[in-house]
């Protein structure tokens, strides 16, 4: 099932349910590649990235955060940002190749980070919003 854990007016955020910590940012509209999104939104989107990826790191320690954006299957703008554990199932392998390895992952609660995470966003955007309505 998938759950949307942010939305606002130009992007929403789902989880992908996996055994590591894996957010995707999707636009609200449509576009097909980045350069077709005005300045601004590509600009914002980035600093959502930014925010989740340091979200996760802090919370999560991961060995490294992946981030992905290909398009393929479904051909509209939407960034993967996932965290990688040396000791996940696919390490070093993309989530979308072959197993290597059983998984010994031991995580903090998903739930609570994905609470977390919700928070930040809503407070981060509802300040430059109010901060735009001054």
């Amino acid at each position: 099932m998938v759950m949307k854990i942010y939305q606002d007016e130009e992007f929403f955020m789902e989880i992908e349910p996996h055994e590591v910590p894996w957010v995707k940012i999707f636009t609200t509209k449509e576009y097909k590649e980045l350069s077709d999104m005005p300045k601004e939104q590509r600009q914002r989107l980035w600093e959502l990235y930014d925010i989740v990826e340091e979200e996760m790191r802090v919370y999560f320690q991961p060995d490294k955060i992946n981030m992905a954006s290909f398009g393929n299957m479904l051909p509209r703008v939407h960034i993967h940002v996932m965290a990688r554990f040396k000791n996940d199932s696919y390490f070093p392998n993309p989530l979308w190749g072959e197993k290597t390895q059983e998984s010994s992952l031991d995580l903090p609660s998903f739930e609570l980070f994905y609470e977390h995470l919700t928070k930040q966003l809503n407070e981060v955007f509802a300040i430059r919003s109010q901060d735009t309505h001054v």
